[in-house]
Protein backbone atom coordinates (compact mmCIF):
# COMPACT_ATOMS: atom_id res chain seq x y z
CA UNK A 1 0.00 0.00 0.00
CA UNK A 2 1.59 3.57 -1.19
CA UNK A 3 1.97 6.15 1.83
CA UNK A 4 -1.07 8.63 0.16
CA UNK A 5 -3.39 5.62 0.10
CA UNK A 6 -2.81 4.49 3.91
CA UNK A 7 -3.06 8.10 4.52
CA UNK A 8 -6.20 8.50 2.98
CA UNK A 9 -7.61 5.60 4.69
CA UNK A 10 -6.44 6.39 8.34
CA UNK A 11 -8.41 9.90 7.81
CA UNK A 12 -11.50 8.30 6.33
CA UNK A 13 -14.72 9.32 8.52
CA UNK A 14 -12.13 11.52 10.61
CA UNK A 15 -14.32 14.46 13.04
CA UNK A 16 -12.90 17.34 14.76
CA UNK A 17 -12.53 16.43 18.23
CA UNK A 18 -14.96 18.86 20.25
CA UNK A 19 -13.14 22.48 21.32
CA UNK A 20 -14.11 21.88 25.08
CA UNK A 21 -13.87 18.16 25.01
CA UNK A 22 -10.79 17.90 27.85
CA UNK A 23 -12.30 20.10 30.16
CA UNK A 24 -15.71 18.41 29.66
CA UNK A 25 -14.16 14.89 30.94
CA UNK A 26 -12.11 16.31 33.19
CA UNK A 27 -15.24 18.49 34.64
CA UNK A 28 -16.56 14.77 34.77
CA UNK A 29 -14.00 13.39 37.05
CA UNK A 30 -14.30 16.47 39.27
CA UNK A 31 -18.07 15.76 39.57
CA UNK A 32 -17.75 12.30 40.28
CA UNK A 33 -14.59 11.88 41.86
CA UNK A 34 -15.23 14.85 44.86
CA UNK A 35 -18.30 13.74 46.00
CA UNK A 36 -16.81 10.43 46.71
CA UNK A 37 -13.99 12.10 48.62
CA UNK A 38 -16.34 13.78 50.83
CA UNK A 39 -18.07 11.35 51.78
CA UNK A 40 -15.18 9.47 52.51
CA UNK A 41 -14.40 11.77 55.07
CA UNK A 42 -17.83 11.61 56.08
CA UNK A 43 -17.63 8.49 56.50
CA UNK A 44 -13.76 7.55 57.92
CA UNK A 45 -13.16 11.16 60.20
CA UNK A 46 -16.42 13.18 60.22
CA UNK A 47 -16.56 16.64 60.28
CA UNK A 48 -15.66 18.82 63.07
CA UNK A 49 -18.22 19.76 65.00
CA UNK A 50 -17.57 23.29 65.86
CA UNK A 51 -17.68 24.15 62.11
CA UNK A 52 -20.02 26.59 62.43
CA UNK A 53 -17.93 28.56 64.95
CA UNK A 54 -14.88 27.65 62.61
CA UNK A 55 -16.38 29.82 59.79
CA UNK A 56 -15.88 33.35 61.43
CA UNK A 57 -12.01 32.41 62.01
CA UNK A 58 -10.07 33.96 59.07
CA UNK A 59 -6.84 30.56 59.49
CA UNK A 60 -9.88 28.56 58.55
CA UNK A 61 -10.54 29.91 55.10
CA UNK A 62 -6.79 30.66 54.70
CA UNK A 63 -6.29 26.55 54.65
CA UNK A 64 -9.47 26.38 52.71
CA UNK A 65 -7.99 28.41 50.05
CA UNK A 66 -4.86 27.27 49.85
CA UNK A 67 -5.67 23.66 48.39
CA UNK A 68 -9.08 25.19 46.61
CA UNK A 69 -6.40 27.53 44.19
CA UNK A 70 -4.15 24.37 43.47
CA UNK A 71 -6.78 22.21 42.67
CA UNK A 72 -8.41 24.95 40.29
CA UNK A 73 -4.97 25.66 39.13
CA UNK A 74 -4.51 21.74 38.29
CA UNK A 75 -7.49 21.63 36.28
CA UNK A 76 -6.20 24.62 34.13
CA UNK A 77 -2.93 23.06 33.67
CA UNK A 78 -4.02 19.42 33.37
CA UNK A 79 -6.73 20.10 30.61
CA UNK A 80 -3.95 22.21 28.99
CA UNK A 81 -1.86 18.94 28.64
CA UNK A 82 -4.28 16.68 27.68
CA UNK A 83 -4.33 18.50 24.25
CA UNK A 84 -1.43 18.10 21.79
CA UNK A 85 0.10 21.52 21.08
CA UNK A 86 -1.42 23.36 24.36
CA UNK A 87 0.85 25.48 26.17
CA UNK A 88 0.74 25.89 29.68
CA UNK A 89 2.95 28.98 29.90
CA UNK A 90 1.80 31.14 32.73
CA UNK A 91 -0.86 28.65 34.77
CA UNK A 92 2.39 27.16 36.51
CA UNK A 93 1.75 30.35 38.76
CA UNK A 94 -0.98 29.55 40.01
CA UNK A 95 0.35 26.54 41.59
CA UNK A 96 2.81 28.92 43.28
CA UNK A 97 1.67 31.86 44.34
CA UNK A 98 -0.23 29.98 46.78
CA UNK A 99 2.32 27.90 48.06
CA UNK A 100 4.66 30.65 48.23
CA UNK A 101 2.14 33.04 50.32
CA UNK A 102 1.25 30.43 52.71
CA UNK A 103 5.07 29.63 53.44
CA UNK A 104 5.69 33.28 54.10
CA UNK A 105 3.08 33.19 56.43
CA UNK A 106 4.60 30.67 58.12
CA UNK A 107 7.62 31.92 58.45
CA UNK A 108 6.10 35.30 60.09
CA UNK A 109 4.54 33.48 62.31
CA UNK A 110 7.25 31.09 63.34
CA UNK A 111 9.98 33.68 63.97
CA UNK A 112 7.05 36.29 65.82
CA UNK A 113 6.35 33.35 68.50
CA UNK A 114 8.24 31.96 71.73
CA UNK A 115 10.81 29.51 70.60
CA UNK A 116 9.30 27.14 72.69
CA UNK A 117 5.30 27.40 70.93
CA UNK A 118 7.87 26.69 67.72
CA UNK A 119 7.60 22.79 67.79
CA UNK A 120 3.53 22.97 68.52
CA UNK A 121 3.40 25.31 65.42
CA UNK A 122 4.30 23.03 62.98
CA UNK A 123 3.61 19.48 64.12
CA UNK A 124 0.09 20.29 65.81
CA UNK A 125 -1.49 17.50 66.97
CA UNK A 126 -2.05 15.63 63.66
CA UNK A 127 1.30 15.75 61.75
CA UNK A 128 1.34 11.84 61.83
CA UNK A 129 -1.83 11.34 59.99
CA UNK A 130 -2.87 14.56 58.53
CA UNK A 131 -0.81 14.16 54.82
CA UNK A 132 -1.93 10.27 54.39
CA UNK A 133 -5.35 11.18 55.29
CA UNK A 134 -5.33 13.97 52.40
CA UNK A 135 -3.78 11.67 50.11
CA UNK A 136 -6.52 8.84 50.95
CA UNK A 137 -9.31 11.36 50.58
CA UNK A 138 -8.22 12.79 46.78
CA UNK A 139 -7.87 8.81 45.65
CA UNK A 140 -11.13 9.24 43.97
CA UNK A 141 -10.95 12.34 42.35
CA UNK A 142 -7.47 10.77 41.28
CA UNK A 143 -8.38 7.93 40.24
CA UNK A 144 -11.46 9.63 38.15
CA UNK A 145 -8.41 12.22 36.51
CA UNK A 146 -6.53 9.56 34.91
CA UNK A 147 -9.55 7.69 33.65
CA UNK A 148 -10.55 10.59 32.02
CA UNK A 149 -6.80 11.60 30.81
CA UNK A 150 -6.51 8.08 29.55
CA UNK A 151 -9.44 9.02 26.74
CA UNK A 152 -7.49 12.19 25.89
CA UNK A 153 -3.94 12.97 24.17
CA UNK A 154 -1.54 14.27 26.57
CA UNK A 155 2.03 14.35 25.36
CA UNK A 156 4.11 14.70 28.24
CA UNK A 157 2.05 11.87 30.44
CA UNK A 158 4.49 12.17 32.97
CA UNK A 159 4.10 16.24 33.96
CA UNK A 160 -0.22 15.31 32.82
CA UNK A 161 -0.09 12.95 35.29
CA UNK A 162 1.30 14.89 38.38
CA UNK A 163 -1.04 17.61 37.40
CA UNK A 164 -3.73 15.94 37.62
CA UNK A 165 -2.19 14.46 40.91
CA UNK A 166 -1.96 18.35 42.20
CA UNK A 167 -5.86 18.81 41.51
CA UNK A 168 -6.60 16.04 43.23
CA UNK A 169 -4.40 16.61 46.45
CA UNK A 170 -5.97 20.11 46.31
CA UNK A 171 -9.55 18.78 46.38
CA UNK A 172 -8.90 15.90 48.62
CA UNK A 173 -7.03 18.44 50.94
CA UNK A 174 -10.24 21.49 50.61
CA UNK A 175 -12.56 18.36 51.84
CA UNK A 176 -10.73 17.26 54.67
CA UNK A 177 -10.13 20.89 55.94
CA UNK A 178 -13.74 20.15 56.96
CA UNK A 179 -13.07 17.53 59.39
CA UNK A 180 -9.24 18.81 60.52
CA UNK A 181 -8.88 20.73 63.62
CA UNK A 182 -5.12 22.27 62.56
CA UNK A 183 -5.07 25.82 61.54
CA UNK A 184 -1.89 26.79 62.56
CA UNK A 185 -0.11 28.31 59.34
CA UNK A 186 2.91 26.53 59.84
CA UNK A 187 1.26 23.61 59.79
CA UNK A 188 -0.62 23.97 56.85
CA UNK A 189 2.73 25.45 54.72
CA UNK A 190 4.25 21.77 55.76
CA UNK A 191 1.58 18.82 56.11
CA UNK A 192 -1.07 20.36 54.01
CA UNK A 193 1.29 20.64 50.88
CA UNK A 194 3.11 17.42 51.62
CA UNK A 195 -0.28 16.14 51.42
CA UNK A 196 -1.26 17.38 48.34
CA UNK A 197 2.36 16.28 46.62
CA UNK A 198 1.83 13.21 47.67
CA UNK A 199 -0.65 12.48 44.95
CA UNK A 200 1.20 14.81 42.53
CA UNK A 201 4.14 12.50 42.28
CA UNK A 202 2.34 9.43 42.01
CA UNK A 203 0.23 11.26 38.98
CA UNK A 204 4.12 11.67 37.79
CA UNK A 205 5.03 7.86 38.39
CA UNK A 206 1.53 6.32 37.36
CA UNK A 207 1.26 9.28 33.99
CA UNK A 208 4.68 8.04 32.78
CA UNK A 209 3.33 4.43 32.27
CA UNK A 210 0.09 4.14 31.81
CA UNK A 211 -0.93 7.87 29.35
CA UNK A 212 1.79 6.60 27.17
CA UNK A 213 -0.05 6.88 23.43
Amino acid sequence: MKTDDLVAMLATGAAPVPRRAASRRLSVALLVGVPLSFAWMLYEYGMRRDLIQALFWPMFWVRLALPICVAITGFVIVQRLARPGARVRKAWLGLAVPLVVIWVLALVILMSSPAEERPTLIMGQTWRTCATNIATISLPVFVAALIALKGLAPTRPALAGAAAGAMAGGAGAAVYALHCIELAAPFIAIWYVVGILLPAVLGALMGSRILRW
